[in-house]
């Protein structure tokens, strides 16, 4: 069967997003707290479970719900390592599930 070529736009929207997902994939957030709109989520910790296609991160601020914030340092501010420890993953959303081997 022959291959159908996909155009070279639609290649650089994937690689974009793959760059975009290594990035910020499981980093502990918080949000830029001079964004009106997420103000709501000033001085939480959260972390990105993945980023979509349209370049939103998920982000689970252990609320039982994720989020979906542009995937930018406009939006986003990754926290260090140490701060990340204040995250309490109590939801769905966990790094490694405990069935899994």
């Amino acid at each position: 069967m022959p291959r159908i070529p996909i155009k070279a736009s639609l290649m650089d929207r994937f690689t974009k997003q793959d760059e975009l997902r290594k990035q910020w994939l499981d980093q502990y957030v918080k949000v830029n707290e001079n964004r009106p709109e997420l103000k709501r989520f000033a001085g939480i910790v959260g972390r990105v479970v993945t980023v979509n296609y349209n370049g939103k991160a998920l982000v689970d601020f252990q609320d039982g719900g994720w989020y979906d914030i542009p995937a930018s340092a406009d939006f986003l501010v990754k926290v260090d390592p140490a701060e990340g420890a204040k995250y309490k993953n109590v939801n769905s959303a966990q790094v490694i599930p405990e069935k899994q081997g």
